[in-house]
């Protein structure tokens, strides 16, 4: 009743399970860590996967994004880059190497709220492009009036103030202007936090069909079920420690909740573990 249109729930993944194993391996972090901010950890990010990411508030989710973008740079670790290793000094080399990043707090560090629509739509494209080689008016144009369409975002026109946009019509301005680079790994951070119902659900939508089209994604959240709809496989934080991991079958919000609750108790620091580790570290919590 409130969006005046029938809202098409999403659902969680019933198809039978991929071996995304097999699939090629986009980016690898090993021993990636630092002090302070989040221990070390190993993370194989493949092609087509979405991985989501819970924990409680300060289990160092949003850290963990930061390093994998360049937004800080880690004490240890190594970071490969189809098979190769390289060294992210800022976000600028992430996005080169086809990395995207939407912040969890869209207003202080993803829109800028004085410019229009079309600006902030094109601003990474330009940002990888290079400012000495800047895209022309019409191609900024097209690429802003075709992301407009294809994710339904509500504005008058492409030049209007993104300030005077709804929060969930921000929030797709700010995925626009990361799918307009067509990055191989986009990060997610909180995507459906503060937004309306209705973007909520075209959002959670827009996730399953990058995963279909071959993306690799890492997405933050807090909501569980929602996490439930679409990972395809669950990296577990506790104390800013990747403490454990569930895989495909074994993800309901029950289970990551205790596994949650078992990190929280536990004070080793895990890399990764498979479905089973983590089932085993639930029952225990349980």
């Amino acid at each position: 009743m409130m969006l005046g249109r029938e809202l098409q729930e999403e659902e969680a993944q019933t198809a039978e399970p991929v071996d995304y194993s097999q699939k090629p391996v986009v980016a690898s972090f090993a021993g990636v860590g630092k002090r302070g901010r989040v221990a070390p950890f190993d993370l194989k990010m493949h092609a087509g996967e979405v991985v989501g990411v819970a924990g409680l508030l300060g289990s160092g989710r949003t850290e963990t994004a930061e390093l994998m973008f360049g937004i800080a740079q880690p004490d240890e670790g190594r970071i490969e880059v189809d098979g190769k290793p390289v060294s992210f000094s800022s976000p600028r080399d992430a996005i080169a190497r086809g990395f995207g990043f939407c912040p969890e707090d869209r207003k202080q560090d993803g829109i800028v709220d004085d410019l229009s629509v079309r600006e902030n739509v094109i601003l990474a494209l330009q940002a990888r492009r290079g400012w000495a080689k800047p895209l022309s008016r019409k191609e900024q144009e097209d690429i802003a009036d075709r992301y407009i369409a294809a994710l339904d975002i509500r504005t008058s026109d492409r030049e209007k103030p993104i300030k005077f946009l709804s929060g969930g019509n921000q929030q797709k301005v700010i995925l626009a202007r990361w799918l307009a680079t067509d990055p191989r790994l986009l990060i997610l951070d909180e995507p459906t936090r503060g937004i309306d119902v209705g973007a909520h659900a075209e959002i959670i939508r827009l996730i399953g069909e990058l995963r279909e089209r071959g993306m690799s994604l890492l997405v933050i959240s807090s909501e569980l079920e929602e996490i439930v709809a679409y990972a395809t496989r669950v990296r577990v934080l506790a104390d800013r420690r990747h403490t454990g991991e569930l895989e495909a079958g074994a993800i309901t919000p029950d289970t990551i909740m205790r596994a949650i609750a078992a990190g929280e108790d536990d004070g080793s620091v895990a890399g990764s573990a498979d479905a089973s580790k983590a089932e085993t570290m639930a029952e225990g919590a349980a």
